[in-house]
């Protein structure tokens, strides 16, 4: 939206109230820009959209992303997960419309649990509340909006609102549950970002997304706001099922500002000291988050990459961020061998036989793997693309493809060190009888590893025991050299 227009829906909608004394008034600040974002406070029960017109009131979308083309159908779901898993607001609304296959030119795609993801991800993103242009509007209540892309974008989150609670009720709790384990894995590869954000969504100071407690659609959504409509009986009471979501909890809203910290983000670290001040018991959890921080892993391990009937499946777009994630990327050309990749990609039947080298596979099977998981297909096998292939034989049951990733974790190979991950694969392998992932797991316990697993000397002895019975040779001969050690004692 251009600000020449902005500027005069501000102008026109306080000259009619107000009249030229502030139309002068509004002229003299029209170069200020207030970007703070500490609140967008209450508007004072005036609302500066009319009923509930979304073609009047929403926010102008460019037409690359409204597109309704049928053949342009899987590429413009990817550019939007693109944008969308980088934080675009409207990208995320614009997934949420299209997974609900309000046009029915996405019928073939719809998807109520998807949908709700994306406009709880909307409505949990600052870039939906965070005022960009407001001026005192006297005797109108204080600081509002002028600039009519704030107007639009309340709108666009009071619609939302609406429209997560109606498909939120419609739902059992398990699909809700799965709502919200797919909100917490995309915020999570946000970094600090994304865990100040669960954060906010689990601190009941806030709003029901993390939002100003007193920012309008907050207050409405809590049915604690003036609606158009006074006998709006919905609107009195608040939309139940999509202020629930998130159940308010000082340990998890402190646990994910920890986590925050822990990306090594000075400003989450900040905000963590203040949360700890906000409330005289919140301080008391500090032992026991750290402990819970270092045994948290995401819900899932990728994004699920699972498919409505159309067969497009849902991308995972979140890009490896910070040095640390580039350093261990670049690790996996020299230090993973690639047959680790190769059987992967067999036993997910991308090939018949386990490839040895990159140029072993064809660029038709490279171009099946990247279908498999929602991919441009460009014939070309990225590193991502090769830890997305281990990552997925992991997630389908390879025994062989667990123990492969739990060591890339434990190493900080293709994926940042995470030993919290690492042993919960090893543990996977181990559970279907990997000697070597046992093997592992005794050392974990032998050696303790401080909130993933305790020191338990006992635990790791069995654990050797049963992977030397299992054949594995570093175990084997560990055992044989206790047993020669017992029988000459004995002897003696």
């Amino acid at each position: 939206m251009g600000d020449s227009e902005s500027t005069q829906d501000g102008r026109s909608a306080f000259a009619r109230s107000r009249g030229p004394v502030a139309i002068a008034a509004i002229a003299g600040v029209l170069a200020v820009t207030a970007v703070a974002m500490a609140s967008c406070g209450d508007r004072g029960g005036v609302r500066f959209w009319q009923g509930d017109d979304a073609r009047s009131n929403s926010c102008p979308r460019p037409a690359s992303m409204t597109g309704s083309e049928f053949n342009a159908q899987e590429s413009g779901l990817r550019a939007l997960r693109r944008a969308a898993f980088q934080g675009d607001f409207f990208a995320q609304l614009e997934l949420g419309g299209r997974y609900s296959a309000v046009r029915a030119t996405d019928k073939n795609i719809e998807d109520p649990i998807e949908s709700a993801t994306w406009y709880a991800m909307a409505l949990a993103n600052d870039e939906g509340y965070a005022p960009i242009n407001r001026v005192n509007r006297g005797g109108l209540g204080g600081w509002k909006p002028l600039s009519r892309y704030d107007d639009c974008r309340a709108f666009e989150r009071h619609s939302a609102y609406q429209k997560l609670d109606r498909v939120l009720s419609t739902m059992t709790r398990e699909e809700q549950e799965a709502v919200r384990d797919r909100v917490i894995y995309v915020l999570s590869t946000q970094d600090a970002e994304g865990y100040r954000t669960l954060a906010r969504l689990h601190d009941g100071l806030y709003g029901p997304f993390g939002e100003p407690e007193d920012n309008r659609e907050a207050r409405e959504a809590w049915g604690k706001g003036n609606g158009n409509n006074g006998n709006d009986q919905r609107r009195r009471r608040g939309y139940v099922a999509a202020t629930n979501l998130f159940q308010r909890n000082d340990v998890d809203a402190y646990l994910y500002n920890y986590l925050a910290v822990q990306t090594g983000d000075v400003g989450a670290y900040v905000l963590m000291r203040d949360f700890e001040r906000s409330a005289p018991s919140r301080a008391g959890y500090q032992r026991f988050v750290e402990v819970k921080a270092r045994q948290w892993t995401p819900p899932f391990e990728f994004y699920p990459n699972t498919a409505p009937q159309s067969g497009v499946p849902f991308s995972d777009e979140s890009r490896p961020r910070g040095d640390a994630y580039e350093y261990a990327l670049s690790r996996m050309g020299s230090e993973l061998p690639f047959i680790h990749v190769g059987r992967a990609l067999r036993y997910l039947g991308v090939t018949d036989t386990a490839a040895q080298r990159p140029e072993d596979l064809s660029k038709r099977q490279i171009e099946t793997l990247e279908a498999m998981l929602g991919h441009p297909m460009e014939g070309r096998l990225s590193y991502v693309e090769r830890v997305r292939a281990i990552q997925l034989a992991a997630i389908n049951g390879s025994s062989e493809a667990q123990l492969v990733l739990a060591v890339m974790y434990a190493e900080g190979i293709g994926l940042p060190a995470d030993y919290a991950r690492a042993f919960k694969w090893f543990e996977e392998a181990a559970r279907q009888g990997s000697p070597e992932a046992k093997f592992a797991m005794s050392s974990y316990f032998a050696l303790g590893v401080a909130g993933v697993a305790d020191q338990d000397k006992a635990q790791a002895v069995v654990l050797r025991i049963e992977s030397a019975l299992s054949g594995f040779g570093p175990s084997a001969g560990r055992l044989q050299a206790v047993l020669a050690q017992v029988s000459r004692s004995q002897r003696r």
